[in-house]
C-alpha cells in the first residue's frame, strides 16, 4: 500500500507549492528554463486544490515547506544559507525556518519532560519560560535550576515528529526509486543511497541522548579552540526526548545588525567560521553537520557558541587526507594534482582522461580566484559542477554527502557575514597546517608508529597462531605435501619475527 500513498504524497507536494504560490518563486530562484516552467504550470495547476493551504501570513516558499513538514523544512534551512544561489530575498524569508517556526504549547513541553525524565517539573526548575526558539524537530525553553540557580536551555522534541519524518522519508525513497527507474543516467548519483544517508542522519537527530553524547564529544575536541565554545551537557536532565544544556548568551549569527551594534568584526568572524569548520573536519574528523545561523551565536567578546548537535559528521583519516589534498590543490591552483587525487581515491573512473578532467576543474576554480566574490554566481557554478560529474561518470560518495553539504552551508553563513569573503583564502592556513602535519615526513613517521602499535598487539599471540595453523594443516593435508607445510611454517616464523621487530619499533617510537 505504500506505493500509492507515496505517489499521493508527491502529488500533494507539487500541489502545495502551486497552491501557496511557491512554484514560480522557486523556478525564478533557480533560473529554470522556459520549458520547465511551462511543464510545471501545466502539471501543477489542475492539482493545486489538493495542496496544503499553509499559513497565508508567511511568504510563499516558507509557507509551502512549513505546511509539508519537518523533512522539507530541513531542505529549506540549507537553502536559507545560500543567498548566492536563491537570492537575498528568498534566503532571508527561509531563515525563519531555522528557529522561528510556530511552537507547540508550553503545557505539552512540560508533559513531555515529566514523562521522559520521570520527574516533577516544579521540583527541578525555579522558572520555565515559553518557547524561545522553535525549529523543525524540537523547540527550546529557557529555565532556571531550582537547586543552583543556573540558567539552562531545555530542548524538547515536537510531539509526533518521528511519525512525520518517517512518512516523508518513505515518500523520498519512492521518488528516488522512480527516478532511478525512469532516468537510468541518474543511477551514478545513487538517489536511494542518498536518501538512506539522510534517513540515518535524521533518525539519529530524533534521539536526544545521542545528541547529548555528540555535544559532549564535540566539547572535549574543541575545548582548546580559541574563540569557540560548546555549552555543557546536563546529563541528569537529559533523555530520549529531552536534552538540557548550559545557557548560551549572545547575538544570533544571522543578525548582522546586532553583530554590528555589539562591535563584532564581521569580516574576521566570517573567516573564523570557515577555519573552525575545516579544523574540526580535518583535525578531528568530527564536525558540526548543521552549522546554519540558527545554530550559532556570537558572545559579546566575539566567541562563537555552537549548539544543536543532532547532526554531526564523521570522516576517517584517509578521507580527510584526500579532502585536504583536493582543497590544497585548489588553493595552489594545481588542477592537475586535484585531478590526480580524484583518480587515486577512485572518485573518477580509471578509464577517463586525467588531463581533460584537470581542464574541467580549472574551469571551476579559476572564476573563484579571478573574480570578486560578489560577482560569482554559485548557482551557475554548481550547475557546471554537476555537468562535470556527469561527463566524467563520477558517482555520489555517500561518505562525503554531509561534509559537502555542510561546506556549502558554512560558506553561505560566512558570505552572509561578508559577501566579499573568499573561501579559499580563508581555508588556506588551516589546510596548509593539516597538510604539513598529515601528509609530510612527520605524517609518515606517525603512520609507522600507528602501524607498529597494531602489529605489536599481535606479537604475544603469534606462537599460538603458528601452532594452530600447523595443527590445522596437518589435519587437512596428507604427509607428502610436507614441503608446503614447511613453506607456511617459514612464513609463520617470518611473521613472528616481524611481529617482534614491530614491537621493538613501537617501543623505540613511543619512547
Amino acid at each position: 500500500m505504500r506505493g500509492p500513498l507515496n505517489l499521493w504524497r508527491l502529488i500533494r507536494t507539487g500541489a502545495t507549492f502551486e497552491r501557496s504560490g511557491a512554484m514560480p518563486v522557486v523556478l525564478d530562484a533557480v533560473d529554470a528554463p522556459r520549458s520547465i516552467r511551462v511543464a510545471a504550470r501545466i502539471i501543477g495547476r489542475p492539482f493545486a486544490f489538493l495542496g496544503y493551504e499553509g499559513d497565508p501570513n508567511m511568504p510563499p516558499v516558507t509557507r509551502a515547506l512549513t505546511a509539508l513538514g519537518p523533512a522539507y523544512i530541513k531542505f529549506g534551512q540549507i537553502l536559507s544559507t545560500r543567498p548566492d544561489v536563491v537570492g537575498e530575498e528568498l534566503a532571508a524569508q527561509l531563515r525563519v525556518l531555522q528557529d522561528k517556526l510556530p511552537p507547540f504549547s508550553k503545557d505539552e513541553a512540560r508533559d513531555a519532560i515529566e514523562a521522559d525524565l520521570d520527574v516533577s517539573l516544579d521540583g527541578i526548575f525555579a522558572s520555565f519560560s515559553e518557547p524561545v526558539a522553535a525549529a523543525s524537530i524540537a523547540q527550546v525553553h529557557k529555565a532556571t535550576l531550582a537547586e543552583t540557580g543556573e540558567t539552562v536551555a531545555v530542548k524538547v522534541l515536537r510531539p509526533g515528529v518521528e511519525r512525520a519524518f518517517r512518512r516523508d522519508i518513505d515518500a523520498f525513497y519512492f521518488s528516488a526509486r522512480v527516478i532511478e527507474l525512469l532516468l537510468p543516467s541518474t543511477r551514478r548519483l545513487k538517489p536511494v543511497d542518498v536518501i538512506a544517508h539522510f534517513e540515518g542522519v535524521v533518525m539519529g537527530e530524533l534521539d536526544l541522548r545521542l545528541e547529548a553524547a555528540s555535544a559532549s564529544e564535540f566539547a572535549a575536541n574543541t575545548e582548546q579552540d580559541d574563540g569557540f565554545r560548546v555549552p555543557d551537557v546536563k546529563w541528569f536532565l537529559s533523555g530520549r526526548r529531552v536534552m538540557t544544556l548550559g545557557w548560551a548568551e549572545g547575538a544570533s549569527m544571522g543578525d548582522n545588525a546586532a553583530l554590528d551594534a555589539a562591535g563584532i568584526d564581521r569580516i574576521a568572524l566570517s573567516e573564523r567560521v570557515i577555519q573552525l569548520f575545516l579544523s574540526h573536519a580535518l583535525r578531528d574528523g568530527f564536525f558540526h553537520g548543521d552549522m546554519h545561523q540558527g545554530n550559532l551565536k556570537v558572545a559579546a567578546d566575539g566567541t562563537i557558541i555552537a549548539y544543536d548537535f543532532g547532526i554531526m559528521g564523521h570522516i576517517d583519516a584517509y578521507t580527510r587526507r584526500v579532502y585536504a589534498e583536493i582543497l590544497y590543490g585548489f588553493i595552489r591552483r594545481d588542477y592537475k594534482r586535484v585531478a590526480e587525487v580524484h583518480f587515486e581515491a577512485g572518485y573518477v573512473p580509471a578509464d577517463r582522461d586525467v588531463d581533460e578532467f584537470a581542464r574541467a576543474l580549472r574551469a571551476v576554480g579559476e572564476p573563484i580566484f579571478g573574480m570578486d566574490a560578489t560577482r560569482i554566481s554559485m548557482a551557475r557554478l554548481l550547475a557546471y559542477l554537476f555537468e562535470v560529474t556527469e561527463r566524467f561518470g563520477m558517482e555520489t560518495r555517500t561518505e562525503l554527502i554531509l561534509l559537502q553539504r555542510t561546506m556549502v552551508v558554512v560558506e553561505g553563513v560566512a558570505r552572509s557575514l561578508n559577501p566579499k569573503m573568499n573561501i579559499w583564502h580563508a581555508a588556506q592556513p588551516v589546510v596548509e597546517e593539516y597538510i604539513k602535519n598529515s601528509i609530510g615526513p612527520r605524517a609518515v613517521l606517525s603512520d609507522l608508529q600507528e602501524t607498529a602499535k597494531v602489529l605489536a598487539r599481535f606479537g604475544p599471540r603469534l606462537p599460538d597462531l603458528v601452532e594452530s595453523l600447523l595443527i590445522q594443516q596437518s589435519r587437512s593435508q596428507p604427509a607428502p605435501h610436507s614441503s608446503g607445510k614447511l613453506a607456511k611454517l617459514g612464513w609463520a616464523v617470518a611473521g613472528c619475527a616481524g611481529g617482534l621487530a614491530a614491537s621493538l619499533l613501537a617501543i623505540v617510537l613511543i619512547a
